[in-house]
């Protein structure tokens, strides 16, 4: 009997087929099935017959890299589908030591947080021109968490990597800071360059953002006084603007009153109700150093 041999980068395989002749060859498959088929049939039957597996270059003896029944919301931004998984954030425990990593889409999960923690490190950048007004951005309305949220300059994740996972003088969150930066706002690193930033504490907090996400982090949160070119990418901010105090005191009277549907992120609203208008005074001062408190952890869940 004739045996044809098809090889594709990404082939749907029944469960039925699992008894089947065949090899593997990484990342494209090579199915040989003990009967024939004409070249124009096969991609119809496999495409009628079989199921499709999460991720195209999937090993036959691999797991899957998330639950099944965790796959991705069909309608999640391409953009953002794509860091949910490619960017795998430090888990830490709650005296700030890594524990592992996790991806991003999994350390988001509220039902995740819930049942396991899923701590993971974070920081926040509050940038200010030497105006000494702070720069805020609303987040894009494709973020999968808190869109369209007015927040501080810039909110990410350290990731699992050599160069972000530096704890000794919080080099490592100040290498993502820079890296972000660039990715959310457009700001070269040159123009910020990562010894001007001043980690001043840290900060413990978890917050659901729906009935599905949500935050569970660790964060650093980091000054720095520059006067910058902005470009923000569209896929990470909706908008940005510049405050002063009291523009500020106004954007969380109406963020509290509910006027023009105006929200703040969770984290920023700790970090103004606890820390901010007093370190702004260090701002203008000039003393944001003798304000830092990095040996203190404030839980404020």
């Amino acid at each position: 009997m004739s045996m044809f041999i098809y090889t594709a980068t990404t082939l749907r395989i029944s469960h039925s087929l699992a008894a089947a002749a065949f090899s593997l060859s990484s990342p494209k498959y090579t199915l040989r099935l003990p009967f024939a088929f004409a070249p124009s049939s096969l991609s119809s039957w496999i495409a009628s017959s079989c199921p499709t597996y999460p991720n195209p270059h999937l090993s036959f003896h691999s797991q899957p890299p998330f639950a099944m029944g965790d796959t991705p919301d069909a309608g999640m931004d391409a953009v953002q589908r794509r860091l949910m998984f490619e960017d795998e954030c430090i888990l830490v425990d709650e005296n700030d030591n890594v524990v592992g990593h996790e991806s991003k889409y999994n350390c988001h999960l509220w039902e995740k947080i819930q049942s396991g923690n899923m701590l993971h490190r974070a920081f926040s950048v509050f940038l200010f021109n030497t105006k000494y007004e702070l720069l805020l951005q609303q987040r894009s309305a494709t973020k999968v968490t808190f869109p369209l949220v007015w927040t501080n300059t810039c909110c990410s994740h350290p990731l699992y990597r050599e160069s972000e996972l530096i704890y000794e003088n919080s080099l490592g969150v100040r290498n993502a800071a820079q890296r972000k930066l660039l990715d959310e706002l457009g700001i070269p690193a040159k123009d910020v360059p990562v010894d001007n930033f001043t980690p001043l504490g840290r900060m413990l907090y978890k917050a659901p953002s729906d009935g599905k996400w949500g935050e569970h982090e660790l964060d650093y949160l980091l000054f720095i006084v520059r006067d910058v070119n902005v470009n923000p990418n569209p896929d990470e901010v909706a908008d940005i603007k510049y405050v002063n105090r009291e523009q500020l005191k106004e954007l969380l009277r109406k963020a509290d009153a509910g006027e023009e549907g105006l929200k703040l992120s969770p984290w920023f609203r700790l970090v103004v109700d606890n820390f901010l208008f007093k370190w702004w005074d260090h701002v203008e001062k000039g003393t944001l150093k003798e304000s830092a408190d990095m040996k203190t952890i404030h839980k404020l869940t």
